[in-house]
């Protein structure tokens, strides 16, 4: 049976031209007053104004669910997480109030390495049974899909394990997780002084088993000075194409490293980060259809300047917001506080981070032509937020105020 939700103050459909969102589109909401969306079998059939939706014949006799005069618009799709861990950083937490870096945390054991022995330790159906809590508390947020790294195993056999686990709990809901490889996260101790030998185990070795077994559709690679060259992402990059996945890049985050430029050659789906970024690299990224994954949920937490997000659309480029959920340098899963963090932070305007959040998100993680916008045929993945002006989502920050999310035209969370 169908789905007819009805009675939204504002319908956010998103619909638009084909591409990520950029120029004179990065703002464009779809936006419908007194709109409703005309569900059935995952998939929306219709969306727009009551009169037209109701008009379509499937909305006779289909099962009906208001939106209360509430927003309603497509549900998150958060581009770049790290979900599959063990435990938290509580150490690096007090270490980092207390003045000490990202390297000097790392050289201490803390850091990347510690939630690596975390997940060393962890069996694949504990660390599934992690990922599958934190899953509904991206849902609580109205976030449906999310991409997720691995990187806290670098080994073949951990790192397979915290792909299976996300397959498992993708497969079993309450959200939608895209894989993604990032076996060049840090040199492992084991290699500790040979990181030409480590990389050309992941590419030799780990990268062809991981795409063998379906288990990503993406290879990452953290390029960063003291991590990974850019020797390494050609590398990466050139196994990954071999194994048949796409590329992300961890770029320009920490210190300049010059990896747009080969990030953009090599037909990176995204790079992310940008806090390094410089004017000479934007010409090229609004060229391409590269998407600029902005995760500054990582710059509140850490204290560090936020990336130049208004230059970045300015100069045209397709930009995306995501929460970089890990449990070192952002332990948070609400695109919304992040939408609050790019208006009053980066000056993004709320339209802007709405459409980076959504449409954006969803071809920053490879899925474009079928989620991140409410357009006949898509995902039918909703949520329904406490508020009558899609501006609030920005404005109000604390508390989600989620009414209620669906995947695939299915509740997977309502608020008590």
């Amino acid at each position: 049976m169908a789905t007819l939700v009805l009675n939204a103050a504002e319908l956010l459909t998103m619909a638009g031209p084909d591409g990520p969102r950029s120029g004179p589109d990065k703002d464009r909401l779809g936006l419908v007053r007194d709109g409703a969306v005309l569900i059935d079998q995952g998939r929306v059939l219709a969306a727009g104004s009551k009169d037209v939706v109701m008009a379509n014949p499937a909305a006779k006799g289909a099962k009906m669910l208001s939106a209360e005069g509430k927003v309603l618009m497509p549900g998150f799709v958060d581009a770049h997480t790290h979900p599959v861990f063990a435990a938290p950083r509580l150490a690096d937490f007090e270490a980092r109030i207390a003045g000490q870096g990202y390297a000097e945390i790392a050289q201490r054991g803390g850091g990347i390495l510690s939630t690596v022995n975390g997940v060393r330790g962890a069996k694949e159906a504990d660390l599934a049974a992690g990922l599958r809590a934190r899953a509904f508390d991206f849902a609580a947020c109205g976030t449906t899909t999310i991409e997720a790294k691995s990187g806290y195993g670098l080994d073949l056999d951990n790192e397979l394990k915290m792909l299976r686990a996300m397959r498992t709990v993708s497969s079993r809901g309450p959200v939608e997780i895209v894989a993604t490889f990032l076996g060049a996260h840090a040199v492992p101790p084991e290699y500790k002084g040979r990181k030409s030998e480590f990389v050309a185990r992941v590419c030799a070795d780990m990268i062809p088993r991981v795409g063998e077994q379906k288990l990503a559709s993406f290879v990452d690679v953290f390029c960063e000075k003291g991590w990974f060259d850019l020797g390494d992402l050609e590398l990466v990059a050139e196994a990954g194409a071999k194994a048949g996945l796409g590329l992300k890049v961890h770029a320009e985050q920490l210190s300049r490293s010059g990896s747009i430029a080969p990030s953009l050659a090599r037909g990176a789906a995204t790079v992310d980060h940008l806090d390094c970024v410089e004017e000479a690299d934007l010409p090229a990224l609004a060229a391409s259809k590269t998407v600029a994954c902005l995760v500054p949920g990582s710059n509140y937490f850490l204290g560090k300047p936020y990336p130049p997000a208004r230059r970045l659309l300015d100069a045209g480029a397709a930009v995306a917001l995501a929460t970089d959920f890990n449990p070192g340098t952002c332990p948070c899963w609400d695109m919304r506080m992040i939408l609050s963090i790019a208006c009053t932070q980066m000056k993004m305007s709320p339209a802007e981070a709405l459409v980076a959040a959504t449409i954006n998100g969803a071809h920053a993680a490879g899925l474009g032509a079928t989620h991140g916008s409410l357009e006949p045929g898509k995902t039918a993945d909703l949520v329904c937020f406490d508020a009558e002006d899609h501006r609030e989502l920005a404005y109000w920050f604390g508390a989600p105020k989620t009414r209620w999310t669906m995947k695939r035209g299915e509740l997977v969370y309502k608020a008590s």
